[in-house]
C-alpha cells in the first residue's frame, strides 16, 4: 500500500514516514502544499496524511482541489488540538478523517489501516481467503493457522492483491502501489514475486489473468 505525507514540521515529517514504512508501507512525502497537490493529483495513493497548515498552499485548498479534480483517495488531516473549526472545514472539504496535534503515532497507523481498509470495503484489520489469513496490523501471514515468512515486497504484493480480490489488477497498478516515486520500477519484479508468493502461500491463490494481470478469486465458503 502507497501513502503519501504532506507535512511541513521536518521532524514530524520523518516520525511520520518512518513509522509508516516501518508498518509496511510505501510512502512518498511532501513538505508544502504545492509539491503535495502535485503528488496527489499525478500519482495513485491509497490514502494520504495531509496536514492544513502547510506554506505555499493550505491543506484545505489542496484537499478541495484533489477532490474536484475527482481524486478519492481517502485523506487523513492532521489538525491543532484547540482548532475545532479546522476539523469541521477540513471534513466538509472532502477529509475521511481527522488526528488532533499532538499526537501519538499509533494512533495515526491505527487510523490510516481503517481508511485503506474501508476504501477496499473490509471491516477488519484480518482478511481471510481459504486457508489464507492476512492481519494488516501485525503483518502477519498464516495459512491453516500456520506462520509464513514473507519478504517486504513479497508481503505488499498480496496484502493489496488480498485487499482488491475478485478483481483483476494489472502489474501497472501493482507497480503503482507498491513502490514510491522514485523507485527504479521493473514489471518483471512483479511476476517474481508472485511466482514466490504461489510457492510459499498457496499455488492456486493468485490466479493469472492473461494479458491483464493477476486476481485472487475467494472459494465461496471463504470469508
Amino acid at each position: 500500500m502507497r501513502v503519501l505525507v504532506v507535512e511541513d514540521d521536518a521532524d514530524l515529517n520523518r516520525q511520520l514516514v518512518a513509522a509508516l514504512k516501518e508498518a509496511g508501507y510505501t510512502v512518498d512525502t511532501a513538505a508544502d502544499g504545492e509539491e503535495g497537490h502535485f503528488l496527489g493529483d499525478t500519482e495513485p495513493y491509497d490514502a494520504v496524511v495531509l496536514d492544513i497548515g502547510l506554506p505555499h498552499m493550505d491543506g484545505i485548498s489542496v484537499l478541495e482541489k484533489w477532490r474536484r479534480d475527482g481524486r478519492k483517495m481517502p485523506v487523513l488531516i492532521l489538525t491543532a488540538r484547540d482548532r475545532w473549526s479546522d476539523k469541521v472545514q477540513g471534513i466538509d472539504a472532502g477529509a475521511d478523517d481527522y488526528v488532533a496535534k499532538p499526537f501519538h503515532i499509533e494512533e495515526v497507523l491505527a487510523r490510516v489501516r481503517a481508511l485503506v481498509r474501508r476504501a477496499a470495503g473490509h471491516a477488519s484489520n484480518e482478511i481471510e481467503i481459504g486457508p489464507v489469513r492476512l492481519d494488516s496490523r501485525s503483518g502477519r501471514v498464516t495459512v491453516n493457522g500456520n506462520p509464513v515468512k514473507l519478504t517486504s515486497h513479497e508481503y505488499k504484493v498480496l496484502e493489496y492483491l488480498m485487499h482488491h480480490r475478485e478483481r483483476v489488477v494489472s502489474r501497472t497498478e501493482l507497480i503503482e502501489h507498491l513502490y514510491d516515486q522514485d523507485f527504479d520500477r521493473d514489471s518483471n519484479t512483479i511476476e517474481v514475486f508472485v511466482g514466490r508468493l504461489r510457492k510459499k502461500v498457496s499455488p492456486d491463490l493468485i490466479e493469472t489473468v492473461r494479458g491483464l494481470g493477476y486476481r485472487i478469486v475467494a472459494p465461496q465458503n471463504a470469508a
